[in-house]
């Protein structure tokens, strides 16, 4: 039984020990790929430069930074409020049989490939906006809704696993004191769940901004600052994807400095998941 038990050990750490050596072997390939740029190239004209254009010799990625944040925060605008109300429905009146219907269906909404949201992106979204507002559809907004869609299945899952890791007795000691239950989920449930939900935005928030297939399709890949929400827009990953395949020289060092960008960024974000929930467990 002991040497069971050492066995199943054993693996579990060779298992754990390996998922770790493939994260360090991809950031050392990643950045032995693209630090070689800076040494003929200013890593501040990289960052915060307005053109790109491989040709020339320039290499500025602050538009596709830009445009990343904006089609992400656009997505999180339009996305997490129904990805919430979603929880809490399910999690608070959603009748059992409704429940057996709707969760298999959120969860084949995240089962659907990222091309697909594309396709209809690019067929009912870019003609609803082309028809109804200036430009020509390719766009933030169009991107925005794209990736708010493609969103709602990892923000409603673990919001409504922090929904309903309340403890029961925190709503029926709000409900003896009289509270209604809208006044419940509002005031108790909801603060006292609000370390899972942060997590569950943050998590969105790393999936939209890594998104590739569906954004070129509807976002107009245009390498140029947008001033407006209406205009076509370059995220950093549609750069990478749509110039690797052609790439040669300090071009695809540079294509990989970006992916050290996109790195460093999706870093950021996952160590929010592990700091914003302790501080609003702290708050509470």
């Amino acid at each position: 039984m002991r040497r069971h038990e050492w066995l199943i050990e054993k693996v579990l750490f060779i298992s754990a020990a390996m998922a770790i050596l493939v994260i360090a072997l991809i950031t050392v390939f990643v950045v032995a790929e693209g630090m070689p740029l800076f040494q003929n190239y200013s890593l501040w004209k990289f960052l915060s430069g307005l053109e790109w254009d491989p040709n020339g010799y320039v290499f500025g990625i602050f538009p596709m930074i830009i445009g990343s944040f904006y089609v992400t925060l656009g997505a999180l605008i339009l996305g997490v409020p129904v990805a919430v109300a979603c929880a809490v429905f399910l999690a608070e009146y959603a009748p059992a049989w409704m429940t057996r219907i709707l969760r298999p269906a959120i969860e084949l909404l995240a089962g659907i490939p990222s091309v697909i949201f594309g396709f209809w992106g690019l067929v009912v979204v870019v003609d609803l906006i082309r028809d109804h507002a200036p430009g020509r559809g390719l766009s933030i907004v169009a991107a925005s809704i794209v990736l708010a869609v493609m969103i709602l299945p990892t923000v409603i899952n673990i919001s409504e696993d922090a929904i309903r890791a309340v403890p029961r007795s925190f709503k029926e000691g709000s409900l003896a004191l009289g509270a209604t239950h809208w006044q419940t989920i509002r005031s108790v449930i909801l603060p006292a769940a609000r370390s899972g939900i942060l997590a569950a935005i943050v998590l969105g928030m790393g999936r939209a901004i890594g998104e590739t297939m569906a954004v070129i399709m509807v976002a107009g890949n245009s390498p140029k600052l947008a001033l407006s929400i209406w205009e076509p827009v370059r995220t950093l990953t549609a750069n990478v994807a749509l110039e690797m395949g052609y790439a040669a020289g300090d071009h695809y060092r540079a294509l990989f400095a970006t992916g050290i960008v996109l790195f460093i960024i999706i870093m950021l974000l996952n160590s929010l998941i592990g700091i914003l929930p302790k501080k609003a467990g702290d708050e509470r």
